[in-house]
Parts: structure tokens; C-alpha cells; sequence
């Protein structure tokens, strides 16, 4: 038998032919045969080969057949050898087979996101081992380190044999070092602008003293102070050309420290030569120019700031989609060119399109199975027929989170084109629009069982049903049982938002209640009775309503301390009480608002006509306001990614007559258990005599207690998500003896930080907060830190 490698017979065929006429006939192949196969069938190896026995077989025909085997991802070697044996032709394709990949797993990623990891393999499991991509996942990692800035990471992968298989397993090993940190922002070029101002303007800053000056450095950052952050910043100084030439991190390998050096090209700073506006009909050239961002200038050519003038592109656009021209256009023009001095200007104009105005042809909502629609439309305060208006849009879409049955965040509305009838053109049907609310039901029920501890009676059990979406037309429904040494309390509520389908609301709640005190050694307090409240648009106005409620109730106190007993003495007393409030609620972002505000007023009478064993009158006003302070994240998208918000909180009471028959109606401040809420505080040691150091001890003084109070609470929050919010704070706050005392100059402060998060026992809160106006018992100063936890209502 002689065999020789099928490429050196077709060379030495190729050699022959210049001595021809014409090219030899390629070899026969007599017979196949496949060696090295153990998980792949000969007869699969054969078939995509290509090659069949009585075949004459070119040496391009072999390259196609080893080509063929390679594309079928199941070989790692691929060789075609002739042999003759017996005078026949034999082609054996030999092939080594591609082990089976049975897991892949990732080691050492503990500084990143395990998932932001394993997202960049691209192995699959139970598949060949596919080398290529394995390769690619090494590099993607070892990529994904370095744009977080972890320079000195390494990856390597390796293959190793499986457990109990013949496969194979790859581990992607992680060796991430420390993240490298910016010591210095050198800038090259700048000439208009020094270093710190330029180096201010970008989120890559370098490592100072504080803990929030890591020096922390990531691609991703340094690439949006190249592409926007830089560039917006001499842009609103005038320097519209300016452009980063180039970009250096110098760290040497292993090194935590490096040098950021950027080289700038500011270019020349412009000015406002002239300003024109074209194309406007709707609205006058003088009501457009209001808008004009350089009109307030002293100076006859302003710099030009790139900032304010998109912004005032913005406001224009947003007025034309208020009065229904949602498909107009408004175009900025700023065309440079330069004064016979030299001198760089800019001419500015605004090119407008109006196109036609917008009705508003179906309000369509999709996606709600369980809520009623009209609860939804309830909340849309446009209408089909009125024309189209974006504010309107966008706080329909806020109303709608509101509600509070469905997942957030919400999909922003679609706004489409109205289809027009067959046969007939787009631009000859009417301008008109179709809104459609995409909602998606979340679950709103709850049956909930477990311990609870707060409000100052005791650890307890408690077993609760609450429906805030009742029969899918949102009314409230809530069975609360608490129950414990110090606790037994019965509720049963039900509220109707819209009785009889109209707009007059109504609420229900019976109570049975007994409770024993363990703050200050309050004692005990029984109540049975109920309460109903009407709810009317007031004045028609959509967010503002007013509530009339009655309540009775039958109320005992006992066991208090000794001065509480002799102070207010009340044993099987009646409280008959009629009220009347007034609440504007234009807040958005709900639980934790995000925006808008919430004015409350309110005023009860307690006994005289209305009978009772109490003869007084109370009076309480309350307002919230919050203003957007940004966002981070959510991709654009209103009410997505972490919001943050700044928030003003003022709030005061007052009670004429004589309300010693029931004290706890009365006000008290401190902590967070009982009363009016002052952080940094502990329960009732602000009083009307100023603060009581004794306060901590196991008993309330009856002087604790007022008359009138005011409560002013300023924070900055971030609102994670819908459930999750942190915050940092200040309160300040006093009680008065009595209403003419009132005075709001006289406050006691407290300042910490806290968070807040919705849980499936309800709202808790958890505040560390440092009381500034503390004393000791002789008098002195002695200011201190407070740890505070709520478990209820906190908002």
C-alpha cells in the first residue's frame, strides 16, 4: 500500500501540464472514510463534506470540504489525506472533534456587578466549544473592567475537563487589582477659561479630601465630559467651536494612580449680532420674542450662551404643543461670520413651521384588566373633541402613576396620527390625533399577618385585608386587627371615591380600640365609635376638595401616670365632633412626591350644640411643597431612573376652648411615636416651657402638652424608586400653651438624614437626626444624636 498526501498528488498533477494540451482529469475518488469521529456519525461527517465516493475531486473541491467541516462549529482540526491501497483511490478525512461545552463560569468579579459580567460571555452551553467566542468574551470582560476603570485588571480563560461528562468546563478567571483614581486633571490649550473652572465642568474629577472625592474614573464618565459636558460648558460662555483634541490617562501597569491630560481647542468666543423670527402666524412676533434668552442684556452684542438658547427653543415649542400645533417645527439658525474688526458674531433666528392645529379624535387606554376604565379616564384631564395640549398630556400621565394600581414606570402616551379613511391621503385628513394610556395592572391587594411594633403601644400581632381597588373601580376596603399586651384595635373602613358613579366621594369607618401606652407611661385609652366623610369637588376645581365628616365616639383613659390623672380626667366621656377641610393636591410621583404640592386647611367643633363631654374648636393648616431638582437615569423617560427632589414642609394647629377631657387630642412634640414629629428629639421633651431634659424618663409630664404648635421640615430626597426613598433633612418646631403664644421665631431645631421605604407591613421609616437645642438638667447646651424608627403613615 502507498499513500501520499492528496495535496502532493494534484502538484505533481499540476506540475505535467504545461507538457499538454490540455489539463489532466482531476483523481478519482474510489472510496471515503472518516477517522478521529467519536460524537459526530461518519455518514454527518461525509455529508457535509461534500465529497462522494466515484467523485473527481479538484483541490478546489478538497478546500471547499474542509471549509464546509470548519463552518459546522464541531471540529477543532480538520485534515484530508489520500492512500492507495490495492490500486484504489482512498480520501480519509481525519477531524478532531470540539469538546461539548457543559457550564462556563465566572471568578474573582466581586468589584462589579456579577450580571454586568457574565452578560459579556457569549458561550452556549451544551453546544461545541465555540474558541472564537470564548475569545471575544475574555476580551469583552477584560473591557468592561477597563471602561470602570480597573487598569490592572487581567481575565483569563481556561478549559478544563468536567466533572462527570466527557465536555469541557471554561473558567473566565478575574484578577481585578484596585480601580485606578484620577490624582490629576492636567488641560492643555485653554487660554479663555483657567483649569478649575474647566476641570469644575466635568464629572471626572480628581481625588480630594473628602469621601466623595475618590478620584473615581470610568470611560463611559470621561467620554460624556468629552461629548457633552465640556463642550456644553464653553458653549455657554460663547465658545460654540470649542472641541477636546485629544485624551491621556498616564498610569503605569498595576499603578492606582494615574493622570488624566485632555488638550482643548477653544476656538473663538462669540457674540449676538442680530436675531430675526420667521414663519410665525399663531403668535405675534412680540409675544415670541418674550422668549428671546439675550432680550435682558445691557450689552449691544451678548455672549452667546448655547444653553439658553435651546432652552428658549424648548419653551417655544412647548407653547405651540400647548395650542394643538403638535406638528410644528421650530428650527434654530446661528450663523457665524465675523465684523470688519475681526470681531467673531453670531446671527440668530428662529425658523417656524406651524403646520395645522391638532384635535384630539380618541382617548383609547389598553392594558387594564382588572381597573375600570372610567377610574382611569377619571384621571385625564383631556377630552376627546378639545384641542391637543402637552402640559395636559404629561399631567394626565402623572395623574395616572398616581392611582397607583399599575406597574411603574408607565409608558409615556402615544400620540398618533388619526387614520384616515381608505383611499384618501394622510395630508388631506384632518391634523387630528389618537392618545392611547398603555397600562399594565399590577397586584394592589393584601393580606397581611405578622408582628408590629410602633405609634408607642408595644410589640403586638396583627392580622389586616385591604383592597384599594375594589371591584376594579377603586374604592378602598381595609380589615385591620392589631392585637397584644398593650394593644387590642379593630378598624373596618370603606371608602367610595366616586358614589353613584359622580363625583361626590364617601368614607366609612367603624372602630373598636384599646390601648396601653408604654411611652411615658401615657396608660390606658379605650375608644369605640365611628366616623363618615363626604367629599366634594370644591368650586369645580379638579384638584381641590372639600370634606365634611362627623365622628362619635365613646372614649376612657386610665391607668396614666399620677399628674396625667389629676390633670385630665375623663372616664367613659363622649366626643361628638363635626368637621370641615379644604385640600389641594397637586402632587406627583406618589408615595414620595417628586413635584407639585399639597395644601390642606382644616376646622373641627367638638361638643357645645353638638353634645359630647369636650366643648372646644380646632383648627390645623398644612402645606407641601416639592420642586424637581434632576434626574439620574430612566433613559429620558418621565418618572424613570433616581428623582431628585426638594421638599418644604410647614404645618401648625390650634385649639380654642377646654379640651382637658380628652389629652391626646392636644398637641405634643418630639420623636416620631406620638404627636407632632420633631427629629433629634426624644417623645415630649419640647414643651411649652421649653425643652425638658427629664423628657427621657418613664413618664410624660402632663405640661407637656399645648395648645397650638408650628412644624417646619425642609429636605433634599432622592426617590430611588416607587418604594425606596432617602433623604436628609432639617426640623424645626415648638408647642404653645396656649393659641395667642403662638410664635413661629421660636423654634427648637434638628437635622439628620433618613430613608423611607414601602414594605409589606406598611410604611417605615428610619431617621438618624442630631437635636441642636438640647440641655442638660442644669441648663447647658448638650447637643446630640438620635436614632428614630416609625412603622405607619409618613406622608
Amino acid at each position: 500500500m502507498r499513500r501520499l498526501p492528496i495535496v502532493l498528488l494534484l502538484l505533481l498533477a499540476g506540475a505535467t501540464a504545461p507538457a499538454l494540451a490540455q489539463d489532466p482529469a482531476p483523481p478519482r475518488i474510489d472510496t471515503l472514510a472518516v477517522e478521529g469521529n467519536v460524537r459526530v456519525a461518519s455518514a454527518q461527517v461525509l455529508s457535509a463534506s461534500g465529497l462522494t465516493a466515484g467523485q473527481l475531486a479538484s483541490y478546489r473541491d478538497i478546500q471547499r470540504a474542509i471549509e464546509a467541516l470548519f463552518r459546522t462549529g464541531q471540529f477543532d482540526d480538520v485534515t484530508v489525506m489520500q492512500r492507495i491501497v490495492d490500486g484504489r483511490n482512498l480520501v480519509v478525512l481525519r477531524v478532531v472533534e470540539r469538546p461539548v461545552l457543559t457550564s462556563w463560569s465566572v471568578e474573582g468579579a466581586r468589584q462589579l456587578t456579577p450580571g454586568d459580567v457574565r452578560g459579556k460571555v457569549k458561550l452556549l452551553e451544551g453546544r461545541p466549544l465555540d474558541r472564537a467566542a470564548m475569545a471575544q468574551s475574555e476580551a469583552a470582560i477584560d473591557s468592561l473592567y477597563r471602561e470602570k476603570g480597573f487598569y490592572a485588571a487581567r481575565v483569563s480563560a481556561n478549559v478544563v475537563p468536567a466533572d462527570s461528562s466527557r465536555g469541557v468546563q471554561v473558567v473566565f478567571n478575574v484578577t481585578e487589582g484596585n480601580r485606578v483614581a484620577v490624582s490629576q486633571v492636567r488641560i492643555e490649550g485653554n487660554q479663555a477659561l483657567p483649569d478649575d473652572e474647566v476641570v469644575g465642568a466635568m464629572s471626572t474629577q480628581p481625588e480630594g479630601f473628602w469621601w466623595f472625592r475618590n478620584g473615581r474614573f470610568t470611560e463611559e464618565r470621561l467620554d460624556d465630559d468629552i461629548r457633552s459636558g465640556l463642550p456644553g460648558h464653553y458653549a455657554s460662555k460663547g465658545f460654540i467651536d470649542f472641541r477636546v483634541a485629544s485624551d491621556t490617562l498616564l498610569s503605569t501597569p498595576g499603578a492606582e494612580k494615574a493622570v488624566l491630560s485632555l488638550t482643548v481647542e477653544e476656538g473663538p468666543r462669540y457674540r449676538v449680532a442680530g436675531f430675526e423670527i420667521r414663519g410665525n402666524r399663531r403668535f405675534s412676533t412680540e409675544e415670541l420674542r418674550t422668549f428671546y434668552p439675550f432680550a435682558a442684556s445691557t450689552d449691544s452684542m451678548p455672549v452667546f450662551d448655547q444653553g439658553a438658547w435651546d432652552a428658549a427653543r424648548e419653551r417655544i415649542a412647548t407653547l405651540y404643543g400647548n395650542n394643538g400645533y403638535i406638528y410644528a417645527s421650530v428650527r434654530p439658525e446661528v450663523v457665524r461670520r465675523t465684523l470688519p474688526d475681526g470681531s467673531p458674531v453670531v446671527d440668530l433666528a428662529w425658523n417656524i413651521s406651524e403646520g395645522r392645529v391638532a384635535n384630539i379624535n380618541r382617548i383609547v387606554i389598553v392594558g387594564n384588566d382588572v381597573t375600570h376604565e372610567r377610574v382611569i379616564r377619571e384621571a385625564i384631564v383631556l377630552l376627546p373633541g378639545q384641542v391637543f395640549n402637552q402640559d395636559a398630556l404629561v399631567r394626565s400621565y402623572q395623574n395616572v402613576s398616581n392611582i397607583g394600581f399599575f406597574q411603574q414606570p408607565l409608558a409615556f402616551p402615544g400620540v398618533d396620527p388619526m387614520p384616515c379613511p381608505q383611499g384618501v391621503r394622510q395630508e388631506d385628513c384632518p391634523p387630528d390625533v389618537d392618545i392611547t394610556f398603555r397600562v399594565e395592572e399590577r397586584r394592589t391587594g393584601n393580606i397581611n399577618f405578622g408582628a408590629s411594633l410602633g405609634q408607642g403601644t408595644g410589640l403586638g400581632g396583627f392580622l389586616g385585608l385591604e383592597e384599594p381597588n375594589l371591584f376594579g373601580r377603586g374604592k378602598r376596603g381595609r380589615l385591620q386587627w392589631q392585637f397584644g399586651a398593650n394593644i387590642n384595635d379593630f378598624v373596618l373602613s370603606y371608602t367610595d371615591p366616586a358614589i353613584n358613579e359622580g363625583r361626590i366621594s364617601g368614607t366609612i369607618s367603624l372602630f373598636d380600640s384599646r390601648q396601653r401606652f408604654i411611652i411615658r407611661d401615657l396608660g390606658r385609652r379605650s375608644q369605640t365609635g365611628g366616623s363618615l366623610q363626604l367629599g366634594f369637588p370644591f368650586l369645580g376645581a379638579r384638584y381641590t376638595r372639600l370634606f365634611a365628616t362627623y365622628g362619635l365616639q365613646r372614649v376612657r383613659y386610665s391607668e396614666g401616670s399620677t399628674e396625667l390623672q389629676e390633670r385630665f380626667v375623663c372616664n367613659n366621656c363622649t366626643r361628638s365632633s363635626l368637621g370641615t377641610s379644604v385640600i389641594r393636591d397637586t402632587r406627583v410621583g406618589l408615595p414620595f412626591a417628586t413635584g407639585g404640592s399639597q395644601l390642606q386647611a382644616s376646622g373641627e367643633l367638638n361638643g357645645g350644640v353638638l353634645g359630647g363631654s369636650g366643648n372646644y374648636r380646632k383648627v390645623d393648616v398644612e402645606g407641601r411643597w416639592y420642586a424637581p431638582l434632576g434626574t439620574l437615569g430612566g433613559g429620558g423617560q418621565i418618572g424613570a431612573g433616581i428623582q431628585f427632589v426638594l421638599g418644604i414642609t410647614a404645618k401648625s394647629g390650634f385649639i380654642f376652648g377646654e379640651a382637658d377631657n380628652f389629652p391626646f387630642e392636644q398637641y405634643s412634640l418630639g420623636g416620631v411615636q406620638f404627636g407632632v414629629p420633631l427629629r433629634g428629639y426624644e417623645e415630649f421633651a419640647i414643651t411649652p416651657d421649653g425643652f425638658d431634659p427629664a423628657a427621657g424618663g418613664s413618664q410624660a409630664s402632663p405640661d407637656a402638652f399645648g395648645k397650638s404648635y408650628a412644624a417646619f421640615t425642609m429636605e433634599a430626597g432622592a426617590r430611588l424608586n416607587q418604594s425606596f426613598y432617602v433623604s436628609a433633612f432639617m426640623d424645626a418646631g415648638n408647642v404653645y400653651r396656649t393659641a395667642r403664644q403662638w410664635d413661629p421665631t421660636r423654634l427648637f431645631r434638628g437635622a439628620g438624614v433618613g430613608v423611607a421605604l414601602i414594605s409589606p407591613l406598611g410604611p417605615i421609616g428610619v431617621d438618624l437626626a442630631y437635636g441642636f437645642d438640647k440641655k442638660d438638667a442644669t441648663g447647658r447646651p448638650a447637643p446630640g444624636w438620635m436614632f428614630h424608627i416609625k412603622v405607619g403613615n409618613l406622608f
